[in-house]
């Protein structure tokens, strides 16, 4: 039986995304199956094999910090403050009553301030090294965004930026559970961040054949379980949750979202970029949350998939969320949101855990849109175009990442006893 002081609950959540820049927007959007995904408008991709992806639309950083700020830091530091303002708002959390000691931050990303680096690299190139910004520095790097909320918000608690390719948002989610389980930390605010939409990531994608090249058809381009789906479709963004202890959120009086239950961590030790085909490191990912979680996994309500549109990888999940869920599989339902949002990298993760929270909130399953084509090695129940209603009170999320990252987390409903 764990403490209060021992299990980690949910008070806040923030998201800034391609369908929308708060978790309610967000959510609206998903469940009436609204995509995100449009031409790309940051950049010109004339010269590019794909035109389109994600893109956080209508958003101004000056909503949530000052004008020096913003020119100092990059967009991926942006979207971090967003949400976690948002979570914070939403948690009731006022740093002025805290022990800031006891609170952490765990906010990962995949590859960070990518547009800064791009951008000090041509001024050197262009105009000389005395004219690189004194400020590329510290806003290219991976851990500016957790450190800059750190210091914007006074939290002085252990402070961590996981980079795990596109599983960086679950396990950031995942770690900051662990520092709050094991006793380092009352609150964390734990998620990703993504801002990769530029030009040199788009190409790097595209050589590699990962991106769809849908371009006559952008918000049909993703298309996870699909037999005609040909890639992914990137994305940006961030997702924030404020996590406390029971024990911490019971003496503040909050309401409660749900309950972190389990986290698994694995590697698929395979290959750099390919999943397994089997599916075993994701299988042992899963496998590990739930074993923590202290569930069957026939217990799984819904599961918010990885699934990205890929080939090999929307394949490799399937099997093993067959191999976890057994006689379940077929029960299931199994639906992919970065069909509407594209694929947020490192703040994939963590924004599809505020979807699991939502989903248990309003007894709602958002659909996998675009599904038109059934793939007989993905045979599982999709929740294929159409939003469902369900009583949901356990959700089990994955993410996958390049290098052969696996990460899975439980969400439940909170209940008083456990």
């Amino acid at each position: 039986m764990l403490s209060e002081q021992q299990r980690v609950v949910v008070t806040g959540m923030g998201a800034v995304t391609p369908v929308g820049n708060d978790p309610d927007a967000m959510w609206n959007n998903l469940v009436a199956g609204k995509s995100g995904i449009d031409s790309i408008t940051s950049f010109d991709t004339s010269s590019f094999n794909v035109h389109f992806g994600g893109e956080v639309k209508d958003f101004d950083p000056l909503d949530y910090m000052e004008y020096r700020e913003m020119r100092r830091t990059d967009r991926y530091t942006h979207y971090a403050q967003a949400a976690t303002i948002q979570a914070m708002q939403q948690a009731s959390l006022r740093m002025e009553d805290e022990d800031p000691r006891r609170v952490g931050m765990v906010i990962g990303t995949g590859i960070g301030g990518i547009k800064t680096l791009l951008d000090g690299y041509m001024s050197l190139q262009t105009r000389g090294p005395r004219r690189v910004s004194a400020f590329a520095v510290p806003a290219m790097l991976a851990n500016s965004a957790t450190g800059h909320v750190a210091i914007n918000i006074g939290a002085r608690g252990p402070n961590l930026c996981p980079v795990l390719a596109c599983a960086t948002g679950t396990a950031s989610i995942g770690e900051g559970f662990a520092l709050i389980r094991r006793g380092a930390a009352d609150v964390v605010i734990a998620g990703g961040t993504e801002a990769g939409i530029v030009d040199f990531s788009l190409a790097g994608f595209d050589v590699m054949g990962a991106l769809s090249k849908r371009n006559d058809d952008p918000a049909g381009a993703c298309r996870p379980f699909d037999a005609t789906r040909d890639g992914f479709v990137m994305g940006e963004g961030s997702g924030i949750l404020v996590l406390e202890s029971l024990a911490h959120a019971r003496a503040r009086g909050v309401p409660i979202l749900g309950e972190i239950l389990g986290y698994g961590l694995t590697a698929d030790a395979y290959h750099i970029t390919a999943p397994r085909e089997d599916g075993l490191g994701a299988f042992e990912a899963m496998d590990a949350a739930i074993a923590e979680a202290d569930i069957d996994p026939g217990e799984v309500d819904y599961v918010n998939a990885h699934a990205t549109s890929t080939t090999l990888g929307d394949i490799g999940e399937t099997r093993a969320l067959k191999r976890l869920l057994g006689e379940h599989a077929y029960t299931t339902p199994i639906s992919s949101t970065k069909s509407m949002m594209g694929h947020l990298l490192g703040a994939a993760g963590a924004v599809e855990a505020v979807v699991c929270l939502k989903v248990i909130e309003h007894g709602v399953i958002p659909p996998t849109i675009n599904y038109e084509t059934p793939d007989p090695d993905c045979d599982l129940d999709c929740v294929p175009n159409v939003a469902r209603q369900a009583t949901i009170d356990i959700t089990l999320t994955n993410s996958f990442g390049f290098g052969g990252h696996n990460a899975s987390l439980v969400i439940s409903r909170y209940t008083n006893g456990m």
